[in-house]
């Protein structure tokens, strides 16, 4: 891979190191296409490690992994978390509400307290957009650090375990159209998926939803624009529901959530404009009846339980390449390793 020539004055270029390996992942702008497929190949080692009867490999063993969540989240820090242990890291969840920064302490003094006890990684979800890029810029070098959601910006782990389902199933990107529906305006994860996508190399990439919670900056990143599912969907193999985000909403964006169902909620009849194998996504948490038809949630088309497992995989990708430098040739060799020594194990029983 080539080398990457820093910035200080772009923080995304903080994410590579100087011969282009993962050292933070903080969005998904400022990385290439090289360095996404080796995060979803990666990952191909471990999507299956839920089925083995030892569900742990050695990759971080002696690592430290602190998960610092300034806002609610119960899918995002849970599969952070079990990521982090089924790769043997020792991980501290820190909670905010009754830290030192509740007391007054500053996040800087904080960071600098964790960092004196040996961490080598913090996971943090922040509400302010921008919040991890000022940490990468305050940590020492040998600490990653991974975004799991800051403000409006980015949610690049949850971006990454999208395309992963959206390759394990329809493959080749170049052929699909892909719909992302919903509340764009407030959503990270949209942000993400589409520079993803974009990069990845998907033939479309369409945005739908009333036009209070359609930013035309999206455009400019390459999505086209629609207000009416009927139009939006037509002939799409891929459809990615996002969810209302009335806690970020200023003001009167919506008439009501039962309008809003009835314009935008995906439902069988909806779905229909697809193309009959396309498949349904949605980052969670689901709300039915306000974006979702509870029949087609629960559905043949739909693929949101499994985008929770694959988090897992994904997550422990980029946590394994952003904390070692391991590469998915290594990681392989060490997931082959471990099984044969538990087959050995087995042997010897």
């Amino acid at each position: 891979m080539t080398s990457v020539t820093h910035s200080s004055t772009d923080p995304r270029t903080v994410q590579l190191t100087e011969d282009g390996k993962l050292r933070h992942f903080l969005t998904i702008g400022g990385l290439n296409k090289a360095i996404l497929e080796e995060i979803l190949d990666t990952a191909d080692s471990f999507v299956n490690m839920g089925e083995q009867s030892v569900k742990k490999v050695p990759l971080l063993r002696g690592k430290t992994v602190v998960n610092l969540f300034f806002e609610n989240s119960t899918r995002t820090r849970s599969t952070f978390e079990l990521a982090a242990k089924r790769l043997s890291a020792d991980v501290l969840n820190l909670d905010i509400s009754k830290s030192a920064t509740a007391k007054g302490e500053t996040l800087k003094d904080t960071l600098q307290n964790l960092e004196a006890m040996g961490s080598d990684m913090f996971v943090i979800r922040h509400a302010d957009s921008g919040a991890q890029h000022f940490i990468a810029s305050q940590v020492t070098p040998n600490v990653a650090i991974i975004n799991a959601g800051d403000g409006r910006h980015a949610h690049p782990t949850q971006a990454m375990l999208d395309m992963y389902t959206i390759r394990k199933h329809k493959g080749d990107f170049s052929k699909l159209k892909v719909a992302i529906v919903g509340d764009i305006l407030h959503s990270r994860v949209a942000r993400s998926q589409v520079q993803a996508l974009n990069m990845l190399g998907a033939q479309e990439v369409r945005l739908i939803g009333p036009k209070t919670l359609l930013p035309a900056t999206f455009a400019e990143m390459g999505a086209k624009l629609y207000t009416r599912m009927e139009d939006g969907l037509k002939d799409v193999d891929v459809v990615i529901m996002l969810r209302l985000q009335k806690e970020r909403m200023d003001g009167a964006l919506l008439p009501s959530e039962g309008e809003f169902y009835r314009l935008y909620g995906l439902t069988t009849e909806k779905l229909n404009y697809a193309r009959p194998d396309a498949i349904v996504m949605h980052p969670g948490p689901i709300n039915r009846g306000v974006e979702i038809e509870s029949a087609v949630a629960d559905g043949p088309q739909s693929l949101i339980l499994n985008q929770v497992s694959y988090g897992i995989a994904i997550r422990m990708a980029v946590m394994s390449m952003a904390i070692s430098g391991q590469t998915q040739q290594k990681v392989q060799q060490q997931l082959s390793a471990q099984q044969s020594e538990d087959d050995n194990e087995e042997a010897s029983a």
